[in-house]
């Protein structure tokens, strides 16, 4: 065959390869409202820069007929590109070949993107859109299947890794995503579920839909699986550009830092004021951090699971920090289970990727109750403070009102290593609320008061007592656990200052295997 033939073979391979399962299959993908796998990977990445591999791969099973149904790739799309001009590894997964259902050939191609990605210090970014494993070749998918979860296990804390689920993902397959560190979800057409609404329905009754069993608002409402919901496939995508801006590449590297417009010293007066004289009403805690971050801009991560904490991605005169901050105006902030795990994961994620911490507190305490202690609220809230006690990154802390018991020690304090501590003038920090406390210290005298304006009066004034001695910033700054009571209005100045002056911090924790987090 001449060389002119032979290019005119490759470049037809080429066309049938993108082409993945066919065009009235690619035709039935739009119809549902979904990109197929190279559409994805177009929006993803930057014009031009992808570079494909294995795309003459095909699958080498011989059961059931499939030998004569060979496409390539294999359902497949894998590869390495670039997102704003950084270099990422990538795999989307062609529901037009096979219901984009995984073969051992297909497993091989992710693994080595991975590998790759490893080697070379590089986030790796998967979409999926997939039946599972294909059936037909038994133990072989499910072979392919582990050896990707133990990339995944590896990967992690070294390179970022995040999962776009623009389409179903069931069964072992749900275990790779879980196993990343971000994932997002499209409102109509992506799912996840262990067991499918007809082994639900078969085993314990039940009717469900795929959405209600598994859709996007279910993991971000219900049971946090998803980090991000985004109304359709291009805005997900967009998202996990953003999310990738302010992450490195991997853990040996430092964040982006981007060029800052926004003056250090930009005073917010609303600041001054924003906090209700009346210590049980709430506010919005978001309105503080869009006030102090560069240019009003913050990416919150799992928005609709457990609210009563925020979490989130922001910069600080272009410096990429995490966030956390107690959520007033949900369960007046307080701690719960989902809060506790939430926060954890998000202040472990900052640590392996040398992400600096602010922590904005207002917090009441750990939510009472038999549901949170049957449910293990001692060992969920361990975790957080498991987390911020073995965080070696730079942590800035404000408290901006209150910081009750164990949960004050829990919010990053300077007792696990909180490198620079703040409070606002109106901060209360003890043991427990002035009403609750009073109760306590002066049980007996009030028990003997008959008179209830008297009893009354008597619990105010010493109310009123234990806020001046001891439910005050000033309490805690006479030991040096606050480094400073600041103005409000000031704060964006402050922390800047703070992670400025933290840019060279070293801090160690003793060499182990690894830690034992109480899970």
């Amino acid at each position: 065959m001449a060389f002119e033939d032979k290019i005119k073979e490759l470049l037809k391979k080429r066309e049938l390869a993108k082409l993945g399962g066919g065009q009235k299959r690619i035709d039935a993908q739009h119809q549902k409202g979904k990109l197929t796998a190279r559409e994805r990977l177009e929006l993803l990445l930057d014009d031009g820069s992808f570079e494909e591999f294995d795309m003459f791969v095909t699958h080498r099973c011989t059961e059931f007929g499939l030998e004569k149904k060979q496409f390539y790739s294999d359902g497949v799309v894998t590869g390495y590109g670039t997102i704003d001009g950084r270099v990422v590894y990538v795999f989307a997964q062609d529901f037009t070949v096979f219901g984009g259902s995984l073969s051992l050939a297909y497993a091989e191609k992710i693994c080595k993107i991975m590998d790759k990605a490893l080697k070379m210090g590089a986030p790796v970014i998967g979409l999926n859109d997939s039946g599972g494993a294909r059936i037909q070749e038994g133990v072989n998918s499910l072979a392919g299947y582990a050896e990707i979860f133990q990339r995944n296990i590896m990967a992690s804390g070294v390179i970022p890794q995040i999962s776009g689920i623009f389409g179903p993902c069931a069964g072992g397959a749900v275990y790779s995503p879980a196993l990343t560190d971000f994932s997002v979800m499209t409102k109509e057409n992506s799912y996840m579920f262990l067991t499918g609404p007809k082994v639900v329905k078969t085993v314990t009754g039940e009717d469900v839909t795929e959405q209600e069993l598994g859709g996007a608002m279910t993991h971000g409402t219900k049971s946090g699986v998803a980090h991000f919901i985004a109304d359709d496939e291009r805005e997900g995508i967009l998202l996990i550009r953003k999310l990738l801006s302010f992450l490195p590449q991997n853990n040996l590297e430092e964040p982006p830092l981007e060029p800052c417009d926004d003056p250090i010293d930009r005073l917010e007066d609303e600041l001054n004021t924003i906090i209700p004289e009346n210590p049980n009403k709430p506010y919005n805690v978001k309105d503080i951090i869009y006030s102090v971050v560069d240019n009003s801009e913050f990416l919150e991560v799992q928005r609709t699971y457990a609210p009563n904490i925020v979490t989130g991605f922001a910069r600080f005169n272009g410096m990429s920090v995490g966030i956390v901050a107690n959520q007033p105006n949900y369960l007046a902030g307080v701690l719960d289970i989902n809060a506790s795990r939430k926060a954890a994961r998000f202040v472990r994620f900052c640590d392996a990727f040398n992400i600096p911490l602010v922590t904005f507190v207002d917090v009441p305490g750990f939510l009472p109750g038999t549901i949170q202690e049957y449910g293990g609220i001692i060992i969920h809230g361990a975790k957080l403070l498991f987390a911020y006690g073995e965080a070696t990154v730079p942590k800035v802390t404000v408290i901006l009102r209150k910081a009750y018991g164990g949960a004050y020690c829990v919010m990053s304090s300077k007792h696990l290593r909180g490198d620079i501590n703040y409070a606002w003038p109106m901060a209360e920090i003890a043991v427990m609320g002035p009403k609750g406390a009073t109760e306590v210290l002066r049980n007996k005298e009030i028990k003997a008061i008959e008179n209830e304006e008297e009893k009354a009066e008597f619990i105010a004034k010493h109310e009123a007592e234990y806020v001046k001695k001891f439910a005050t910033p000033y309490s805690a700054a006479k030991y040096g656990y606050i480094d400073d009571v600041i103005e409000p209005r000031n704060t964006r100045f402050r922390v800047i200052r703070a992670l400025q002056s933290l840019a060279t911090k070293k801090d160690v924790n003793p060499p182990k295997k690894h830690t034992n987090i109480p899970l």
